[in-house]
C-alpha cells in the first residue's frame, strides 16, 4: 500500500501545486488547435520549434500549448499522413495559432513514411509505444497481395507472431487473449479470418494504429500484456470518391464523400468501405463443373466480407457527433456425404458526441456495442446439430480533459459494460424427434472503470505522466475490484537523448478459453466468477531513445520486466469442447518475463526503414503441470531480429523488403514410446508416448525474406497503381507443426521399428498482384 498513498500524494501535489515557480522570465505561452481541411481535431500531431527544440503534442481535442522564449520561432507542424505545415511567427505576447492540415493523397512522391517524428519520440512521456499509418503498411510486401496492418505491427521489436502466417500476437511474455483490441474504443474479440492468416482491419478503412506494449494509459484497462487501439478514417474528400483495389483472393471498394448542409460541404461527411474474397467462387464453380463425375469430391466453399462505415456531423463548433460501424463474417461450408457450415465473426458500433465546454475543457461520451460469436452446423442423414458460443457487450463510455495550464494537461471518465456470455451451446436432434438434447450455459457480468490522468511538464527537462484506474466486475453475488496505477517519466539529458521510465498495473476479468496455441473461431470468452478469479499484471520498464546525425536516426533500447498473477492453464486431458463445467479443467498459476529491445530507425531521405532485435525470456509455473517446474510457454521466443527497408527509385517507383528471423516456437514432444498388449498375441498393440518435460524441446528456427514494388500508373482519369510482392523470396519451408510417422519394414508389421519426426509446412515462394485505383 506504500506505492499506492505515495502515487495518491503525487497525484494531489500536481493538481495543486502552484506552476508559476517554474516559468522562465520572457517566456510566453502558445497555445492553438490543429485540425485537418474538414475541421476534424488531430489527436496526437506535433508541435515543434527548431529554434529551441521545444515541442508539444496535440491531446484528445486537437489542443496544444507550449512556452517558448520571446523571439522569432520556426515551428514545423506534422501528423501521420498529413503534410506537414512550416510557420515563422515572432512572439512578444501569449498567442493563439489555429491551424489546418491537408491530407496527403496518394502521388508516391508525396507519401511521407512514418510514425511519429524523432523530436515527438524524445519530448513525449511514453514509451513502448508503436504507432503505425495505413500508408506505411501499404508499400511493404503482404502474404496474397493483401495488405495487413496487424502483420506490419509484427515487424516491430517486442511483438511476435504466434505461427506461420498467423495475425496472432504474444507480447511481452503475454498470450494472444491478453491484447485488448480497439476500434473506434470497441473491444474486438476475435481479429481474425481465414482462421488467423489475415487480420479484420481493412487497410483502407483504418486511419492509424497505436500499440502500447507497456506503458498504457489510465484510459485503457481490461488486458495484461498490450493495447491495440485502431482507429478508423474519417472521409477528407471534396466530392465523392471511389478508392479499391482488385488483389488475387479479395477486392475492396470505398466511397467516401461530404454531405453538403445549406452549401457547406464541411460540416458533414461519410465513408464506407467494403471487402470480400473470392474463394467460394472458384471452388464451387468446379463443383458444379464436376457435379456428374462420381470420382469428383466437392471441395468446401469458403470466403470472408467484411464492411466498414463512418459518419461525422458537426452540429456547430462546439458539438461534433459521429457514429460508426464494423461488420464481418467468415463462412466455410462442406457439402458431401454429410453438409457442415462454420461461420463466425464480430459486429462493433460506436455512436459518439465530442462537447467543448471552452478551449481548456471539453468532454467525449460515446455508447458502444461488441458482439462475437461463431456458429457450426451440421447435417447427417436424419440427425442434425449446432454448436456455438457469444460474446456481447454493451458500454456506456465519458472522456473529459482539462488543459490546466500549458504544463499540466488532466484526462479522466468512466467506463460501465454489460457483458453477456453464451458458452459452449449445443444442440442436437433427429428429424423424427426421437434424439433430442440442448447444452450450455449463459453468464452475465458488468465491468466498471474509473480513471485519472495527470500529465506535468516539470521543467524543459523533466516530464511526468501519473494515472490511477479503479477497475471492478461483477457476476452473480462475486465482486472482484482492484487499483491499477500507471506512471511514467521523461528526463532529458540533451536536445537529442532522452531516458525514460514506466510502470504499470493491470487486471483482467475475462479469459481465453483454448485448446491451441493458434487463436481459433472456436475458442470461448469465460469471464471470471467465485472459482476463476482475475489476472493480474505488473510491469516495469527503462529505456533511453536517441536521436543520431542530425535526427536524422532514431536509436532506442528498452529493458522490461513483467510478473503475471492468476494465470490460467487446462488440466491434462481437459474436456473444452460442449462441457457445463469448464471451472474444473482450469488450474491457475503464475508467470514473469524479461528482456530488452533494440530499435533502430532512419526516418528522412529515399532509403527509410528500421531494424529491430528483441532478447526475452517468458516463464509459466502451476502446480499441477510439469510437476509444479516452471517452463517456457509456447511462444516464448528468445531472439526476434527483423529488418524492414523502403526505397524510392523515382517519383513513380518505391521499392521495399523486409527480413524476419525467430526461435523456434517451445513444444512438447515424446523422448520415447512403450507398447502395450493384452495376453492374447493377437489383441492389439497400443504405443503410448512418453513426455517428460512442457514445451521442452524448440522448433526449428523461423525466417523469411520478402519483397515489395509499387509502381503508379498515369490513368486518363483519378489515380491508379500496380503492387508486386513475393512473400517468402527465397522459398524457406518454416515449420507449422510438427508430428511422428511409424517406421514399418512392411504395411503388415503390427510393431514399428522406430519413429521420425516429420514437419509440416504451409507457405513456399508466393508471387502477388493487386491493381489499386482511386477516381
Amino acid at each position: 500500500m506504500k506505492y499506492l498513498v505515495g502515487l495518491v500524494s503525487i497525484l494531489f501535489f500536481l493538481l495543486y501545486l502552484p506552476f508559476s515557480t517554474f516559468a522562465q522570465k520572457n517566456t510566453f505561452t502558445l497555445s492553438g488547435t490543429i485540425q485537418d481541411s474538414k475541421g476534424e481535431v488531430l489527436i496526437g500531431a506535433s508541435v515543434y520549434d527548431r529554434d529551441s527544440k521545444k515541442g508539444a503534442i496535440t491531446d484528445i481535442n486537437g489542443s496544444f500549448s507550449i512556452n517558448l522564449p520571446a523571439g522569432k520561432h520556426r515551428l514545423v507542424i506534422s501528423f501521420v499522413g498529413y503534410n506537414s505545415l512550416n510557420k515563422d511567427i515572432f512572439l512578444e505576447k501569449n498567442e493563439i495559432l489555429n491551424l489546418n492540415l491537408e491530407s496527403t493523397d496518394l502521388e508516391l512522391s508525396e507519401i511521407e513514411i512514418r510514425g511519429e517524428t524523432i523530436a515527438e519520440k524524445l519530448e513525449t512521456t511514453q514509451m513502448s509505444v508503436e504507432r503505425l499509418s495505413q500508408k506505411e503498411a501499404k508499400i511493404l510486401p503482404a502474404l496474397f497481395g493483401e495488405v495487413d496492418i496487424i502483420k506490419t505491427l509484427q515487424l516491430k521489436p517486442g511483438v511476435k507472431s504466434g505461427n506461420e502466417g498467423s495475425t496472432g500476437m504474444y507480447i511481452r511474455g503475454g498470450g494472444n487473449d491478453q491484447n485488448l483490441i480497439l476500434l473506434d474504443d470497441v473491444i474486438i474479440y476475435n481479429p481474425n479470418h481465414l482462421f488467423g492468416f489475415f487480420s479484420i482491419f481493412n487497410s483502407d478503412a483504418v486511419d492509424r494504429v497505436e500499440l502500447y506494449k507497456g506503458d498504457f494509459p489510465a484510459q485503457f484497462g481490461g488486458r495484461l500484456s498490450s493495447v491495440i487501439d485502431v482507429k478508423m478514417r474519417s472521409s477528407e474528400a471534396k466530392k465523392l470518391t471511389a478508392t479499391g483495389g482488385i488483389g488475387l483472393i479479395s477486392s475492396r471498394l470505398t466511397l467516401e464523400s461530404p454531405i453538403p448542409i445549406k452549401g457547406d460541404r464541411d460540416r458533414m461527411s461519410f465513408i464506407i468501405s467494403g471487402r470480400r474474397t473470392y474463394f467460394d467462387l472458384f471452388t464451387r464453380a468446379l463443383n458444379r463443373a464436376n457435379a456428374n463425375n462420381d470420382k469428383w469430391t466437392p471441395i468446401p466453399s469458403y470466403y470472408f466480407s467484411d464492411f466498414n462505415g463512418k459518419w461525422n456531423f458537426k452540429i456547430n463548433k462546439k458539438n461534433h457527433v459521429y457514429f460508426s460501424g464494423y461488420y464481418g463474417r467468415d463462412v466455410f461450408e462442406v457439402d458431401q456425404a454429410f453438409s457442415a457450415r462454420f461461420d463466425w465473426g464480430n459486429l462493433a458500433l460506436t455512436g459518439g458526441w465530442k462537447h467543448f465546454f471552452s478551449e481548456k475543457w471539453s468532454v467525449n461520451t460515446a455508447f458502444l456495442v461488441s458482439s462475437y460469436d461463431y456458429l457450426l452446423t451440421n447435417r447427417f442423414d436424419i440427425f442434425s446439430f449446432q454448436v456455438g458460443s457469444k460474446v456481447r457487450d454493451y458500454t456506456l463510455r465519458t472522456d473529459w480533459f482539462w488543459q490546466a495550464n500549458p504544463k499540466h494537461t488532466v484526462q479522466m471518465g468512466g467506463t460501465i459494460t454489460n457483458r453477456k456470455f453464451d458458452v459452449g451451446r449445443f444442440e442436437g436432434g433427429s428429424s423424427t424427434g426421437e434424439f433430442d438434447i440442448s447444452l450450455g450455459n449463459a453468464f452475465y457480468g458488468n465491468e466498471y472503470g474509473l480513471y485519472f490522468n495527470d500529465e506535468w511538464e516539470v521543467s524543459d527537462k523533466l516530464k511526468v505522466n501519473a494515472g490511477l484506474r479503479a477497475s471492478g466486475f461483477s457476476q452473480k453475488s462475486t465482486f472482484y475490484w482492484g487499483l491499477e496505477p500507471r506512471i511514467s517519466g521523461r528526463y532529458k539529458l540533451s536536445d537529442r537523448v532522452s531516458i525514460k521510465g514506466s510502470f504499470a498495473q493491470m487486471y483482467q476479468y475475462v479469459h481465453l478459453v483454448a485448446n491451441s496455441a493458434a487463436t481459433l473461431p472456436t475458442d470461448i470468452w469465460y469471464p471470471s466468477n467465485q472459482t476463476v478469479k482475475p489476472q493480474r499484471s505488473s510491469q516495469v520498464a527503462g529505456g533511453i531513445s536517441i536521436g543520431l546525425f542530425d535526427n536524422t536516426f532514431f536509436l532506442s533500447n528498452e529493458a522490461y520486466y513483467k510478473y503475471m498473477e492468476n494465470q490460467v492453464d487446462y488440466r491434462d486431458g481437459a474436456q473444452l469442447f460442449v462441457n457445463n463445467n469448464l471451472d474444473a479443467e482450469f488450474v491457475f498459476g503464475r508467470g514473469w518475463s524479461y528482456g530488452n529491445e533494440i530499435y533502430l530507425e532512419k526516418k528522412t531521405g529515399k532509403l527509410r526503414g528500421w531494424i529491430g532485435y528483441t532478447l526475452s525470456y517468458s516463464w509459466r509455473q502451476f502446480d499441477q503441470i510439469n510437476n509444479g517446474q516452471p517452463f517456457h510457454p509456447r511462444y516464448d521466443r528468445r531472439h526476434d531480429a527483423s529488418v524492414v527497408l523502403m526505397y524510392e527509385v523515382s517519383p513513380r517507383v518505391r521499392i521495399s523488403a523486409s527480413w524476419v528471423y525467430g526461435t523456434g516456437n517451445a513444444v512438447s514432444l515424446p523422448i520415447g514410446r512403450f507398447f502395450l498388449q493384452g495376453n492374447n498375441n493377437t489383441a492389439p498393440v497400443t504405443v503410448v508416448p512418453e513426455y517428460t518435460s512442457r514445451n521442452g524441446f524448440r522448433m526449428p528456427a523461423y525466417h523469411r525474406l520478402d519483397f515489395g514494388l509499387v509502381w503508379k500508373l498515369k490513368p486518363k482519369r483519378g489515380e491508379a497503381d500496380l503492387t508486386f510482392s513475393i512473400y517468402n523470396a527465397y522459398d524457406r519451408r518454416n515449420p507449422f507443426f510438427i508430428y511422428f510417422d511409424a517406421i514399418r519394414r512392411n504395411a503388415s508389421d503390427r510393431l514399428p521399428q522406430g519413429f521420425v519426426a516429420k514437419q509440416v509446412s504451409l507457405f513456399p515462394v508466393i508471387p502477388s498482384i493487386t491493381y489499386n485505383f482511386k477516381f
